[in-house]
C-alpha cells in the first residue's frame, strides 16, 4: 500500500468515527476523481451508517442535470472553479432528505486539458453542510503537480480532511493543505 493510499484509508476511517459520532450523513458529487471519495469511503467498514450515495458528475451537463448546477454560473466562472465546487456541494445535500454533509471537486488531472488560467492539476473543492433548511458552503482551489493519479489521490486526500475539519471547526477553506 502506498503513503498516499493509507493516508487516504486513515483519513476515510477518521471521517467516519466522527461522522458516526456526531450523527452526519455524507453524500459526495465528484468530477475528477471520478468516484475516488465515494469510493475511499466505502471501503471504511460500517460507513453505510454514515455515507449515503455519491454522484459522479464528470461533464459540465451532468453537473446542470443532476446537481442543478446553473449553465451561467459555468459559462461565466468556468467548470473548474470555486463558484461552480460550491454549486455542487449544495446541489447533491439538497438532492437528499438526511444528508447533513457534502464534498463535491471540479478540477483538471491532466495529462491535458489545461489552460493558462486553470493548468492541469487545479482542483476546486466545495463542502456543503445543512443547517435545518439552509445549505451553507465552503471552498478552496489547490494545485497538485504531478500525474493525472497523483492530483487525483492528493485531491481525495484533501477533501476528506476538509470533511473532518468542517466537522470539527466549521470551514475546512482555511485549514492548510497537506498531501
Amino acid at each position: 500500500m502506498s503513503d498516499i493510499t493509507s493516508k487516504i484509508l486513515l483519513a476515510a476511517q477518521q471521517l467516519g468515527i466522527v461522522a458516526k459520532d456526531r450523527h452526519h450523513i455524507v453524500v459526495t458529487a465528484e468530477s475528477c476523481t471520478g468516484g475516488g471519495i465515494a469510493a475511499a469511503l466505502t471501503e471504511v467498514a460500517g460507513s453505510s451508517a454514515w455515507f449515503e450515495e455519491g454522484f459522479v458528475t464528470y461533464a459540465a451537463s451532468a453537473k446542470v442535470a443532476r446537481l442543478d448546477v446553473r449553465p451561467s454560473l459555468i459559462e461565466t466562472e468556468g467548470v473548474v472553479s470555486e463558484a461552480v465546487a460550491q454549486a455542487m456541494a449544495r446541489g447533491v445535500l439538497a438532492r437528499s432528505a438526511s444528508a447533513t454533509l457534502s464534498v463535491a471537486v471540479t478540477g483538471i488531472a491532466g495529462p491535458g486539458g489545461g489552460t493558462v488560467k486553470t493548468p492541469v492539476g487545479t482542483v476546486c473543492i466545495g463542502w456543503g453542510e445543512r443547517f435545518n433548511e439552509s445549505i451553507v458552503t465552503c471552498s478552496r482551489t489547490i494545485y497538485v503537480p504531478g500525474s493525472r493519479a497523483t492530483v487525483r489521490e492528493a485531491t481525495v486526500l484533501v477533501a476528506l480532511d476538509g470533511l473532518r475539519e468542517l466537522m470539527r471547526f466549521g470551514n475546512p477553506a482555511l485549514m492548510p493543505c497537506e498531501y
